[in-house]
């Protein structure tokens, strides 16, 4: 059983243009007044800004409690739509912990809360999906109005309910090795470099793709891997948009929570500069991954950078020169 489900899941993930960024992500849903109808009878997971302190969240855990909100786990915002990657293994580990429900709060210019059923998808939420939404000046009147109408509307048989918030490990997204190189064998394997679906930026990705000096197929966007493997490709070319902090974390780097910044060997023009990128600042962070394995391919240094031209940029030209290629 468990299997067919992992192969249904594998199946609908295959042809679905993951979101990219929290803001593609929210525009996916439609939201309205209306509470989902199994809210208090299933398990959520918390999605919360990274500057938002425990005594807040502290808080958010105590309402959901007396509510009958089942939030097993908080998790960063960062996780929510990092990139094809984060986001199939965070629907796998959601899937294990049979969540139902996915919430996400915002803290910008007053507090906002999102709560919508999780379709068991890496794409998390359908296109025009409905969502109860709600925005207050403050975090303590926003949960009290979702009290009054959970309790008012919905059936509740949650009731062993954590008190305090459980901050969840994060999300492993290797299947295969980790390395901190490049994969030698790009030089006879073909590479897939998957499309965004956005005229304009794929334009852009086809210029910069010239700069790969080995064989290369740009593929279409939501292509799963072993249909692009089936294509001939051996690799595919990946990538993360997080905060650069999170960035790091999501893919295993050893960072310090107390870093304001993070340099970054970016390369403006031919040869490498160094680039002092705050670590709170959102950037691409792209990869080669090996689809039978995968096993994936960080490269030498950590060259993330603000646009993903950049990024993609940094990554051709190291694995060029790592690879003694003019």
């Amino acid at each position: 059983m468990r299997l067919t489900i992992f192969l249904l899941f594998i199946f609908l993930t295959a042809e679905a243009q993951i979101p990219v960024g929290e803001k593609e992500l929210i525009s996916r849903l439609n939201a309205g007044t209306v509470l989902p109808e199994k809210l208090l009878s299933t398990r959520s997971v918390v999605f919360y800004p990274y500057n938002m302190p425990m005594k807040e969240l502290e808080m958010v855990q105590d309402y959901f409690q007396r509510t009958g909100i089942d939030a097993v786990l908080y998790m960063e915002n960062d996780l929510l739509a990092a990139g094809r990657d984060p986001s199939v293994s965070l629907a796998e580990y959601m899937n294990a912990r049979e969540i139902e429900h996915i919430i996400i709060l915002q803290n910008d210019n007053g507090y906002g809360l999102y709560i919508a059923p999780y379709n068991n998808m890496a794409t998390l939420f359908e296109p025009g999906q409905p969502a109860w939404y709600r925005k207050e000046r403050t975090l303590d009147v926003l949960l009290r109005h979702l009290f009054r109408l959970a309790n008012s509307a919905l059936k509740r048989d949650n009731m062993l309910i954590n008190e305090f918030p459980e901050l969840a490990m994060p999300v492993n997204i290797f299947r295969g090795r980790r390395s901190e190189f490049f994969a030698i064998d790009l030089k006879v394997d073909p590479l897939a470099v998957p499309k965004f679906g956005d005229e304009a930026m794929d334009r852009e990705l086809e210029e910069i793709m010239k700069a790969y000096p080995f064989k290369y197929k740009l593929t279409e966007p939501g292509m799963s891997e072993a249909q692009i493997r089936q294509d001939g490709s051996y690799y595919v070319l990946r990538f993360v948009n997080a905060r650069d902090r999170a960035a790091q974390n999501i893919l295993g780097y050893d960072g310090t929570r107390s870093q304001s910044a993070i340099v970054s060997v970016t390369y403006p023009e031919d040869r490498p500069h160094l680039k002092n990128i705050p670590a709170n600042a959102m950037v691409y962070k792209f990869y080669f991954k090996h689809i039978d394995s995968g096993n994936v391919f960080l490269g030498t240094k950590w060259d993330a950078d603000v646009t993903w031209q950049q990024a993609l940029i940094n990554q051709l030209k190291a694995f060029r020169a790592e690879l003694k290629v003019n």
